[in-house]
């Protein structure tokens, strides 16, 4: 274990220039001066104070000193232990863990350039860098390229949202829809949303991404209306975490809708399990979309987040099952028994349950004898492109 505290006297040495890297050191107190030799001299790169890192650079790219640090003046330096450090720096976001590396890479090799080596000792002095954080950093590159590619597929509105129908079993027919947003690669051909919606999430694109969805949803309720269709089916437009926290999800659909001249209650909000932790914001959005005759879905139910505890304090118009719960519930019956409970317990709180993934007649008749009010899966359709929409729901 690091000692606490560093004490230093004027000219002691902290590391040289080839030492392993063990240790980072926050400078408490003091100055400390950074050396390297040019043409066999002593020269000074910089000098750091009170409150400056020190010796963080070798930690982060695993890299022996390429300079020496020694008290220029009395000095306390706090140890940071290097394994936290590269632990804390491995488990960063890649994206910014390759360009933090990358702009080492060239500051190492110009420092060399500096002391009158040759650049291209670098990699012989110091190694290559080992084959697996190669390809983690070349994994990070092409991660940025896919996000300029998915930010110009947003640009160039080439992302396409897609409708799956969802039935409504007492009514006997399709009521409603939910919204997928899918990507056609240039290259790649179809991307799976799971990368791509993940890829969203980490950057601000999620944002302008959701507004897109809510833009092309109106449109497509609007042609539904211009074709002749009276009885307009509701579409719900799933939100994310980011958007939860970045945007008034009701103010975007109540604009996406009055510009569309819709009635708002035409574009239902899906919020996943996971956002409901955040219960008070929850409960607001809920109070605020009934206000203005929004209804709200909990999505997912069922996926690892569920807090029973606090469901019965948030008036959801709607749950949705997940699939996996659909696809066991005739092989197991105790999962069957789970199925119904949940039913159960939705009609409790006054809500509807929207059964996703259902894909045989079998799944169905069980749902429908439990008093399920939704049926979603490849049964009733799969996702389908505005055309197909049209084709479908049209009178």
């Amino acid at each position: 274990m690091a000692e606490s505290r560093w004490e230093l006297q004027v000219g002691e040495l902290v590391f040289s220039e080839g030492d392993p890297p063990t240790s980072a050191f926050l400078i408490e107190s003091g100055q400390i001066e950074i050396l390297t030799l040019q043409d066999g001299a002593p020269l000074r790169l910089s000098v750091l104070g009170a409150g400056d890192l020190l010796g963080e650079m070798a930690i982060i790219d695993a890299a022996p000193r390429t300079a020496t640090a020694r008290a220029l003046t009395a000095a306390s330096l706090i140890p940071i232990d290097g394994t936290q450090l590269s632990e804390r720096i491995e488990t960063s976001d890649p994206i910014v863990r390759a360009l933090l590396k990358g702009q080492l890479s060239r500051y190492r090799h110009a420092l060399h350039s500096l002391s009158g080596q040759d650049p291209a000792t670098y990699a012989i002095l110091h190694g290559e860098p080992e084959r697996g954080r190669r390809a983690q950093d070349e994994g990070a590159m092409a991660k940025i390229h896919l996000e300029t590619q998915l930010r110009n597929a947003l640009i160039n509105r080439t992302l396409e949202v897609r409708f799956q129908p969802i039935y409504d079993i007492p009514l006997q027919r399709i009521t409603g829809y939910e919204a997928l947003i899918r990507w056609s690669h240039p290259s790649r051909g179809p991307v799976s949303p799971a990368e791509f919606i993940a890829l969203a999430e980490e950057t601000s694109l999620i944002v302008p991404i959701g507004q897109y969805v809510l833009e092309r949803v109106a449109e497509a309720l609007v042609a539904l209306r211009d074709q002749g269709v009276a009885e307009l089916p509701w579409i719900a437009v799933n939100v994310s975490g980011r958007q939860f926290a970045e945007l008034d999800m009701l103010a975007a659909v109540r604009s996406a809708a009055l510009a569309a001249g819709l009635e708002p209650r035409l574009i239902k909000i899906e919020v996943t399990e996971s956002l409901t932790v955040d219960i008070e914001r929850i409960r607001t959005l809920i109070e605020r979309a009934h206000a203005e005759g929004v209804m709200v879905s909990l999505d997912d139910f069922g996926t690892g987040f569920s807090n029973l505890g606090h469901l019965h304090k948030l008036r959801f118009d709607s749950i949705k099952l997940d699939q996996g719960f659909v696809r066991q519930m005739l092989l197991a019956p105790r999962c069957m028994a789970i199925v119904k409970t949940i039913v159960a317990m939705v009609h409790g709180l006054e809500a509807d349950l929207i059964a996703e993934g259902v894909e045989t007649q079998a799944q169905f008749d069980a749902l429908a004898a439990m008093q399920c009010r939704y049926i979603q899966g490849y049964l009733i359709g799969k996702a389908q492109s505005l055309p197909e929409l049209f084709a479908n729901h049209l009178p």
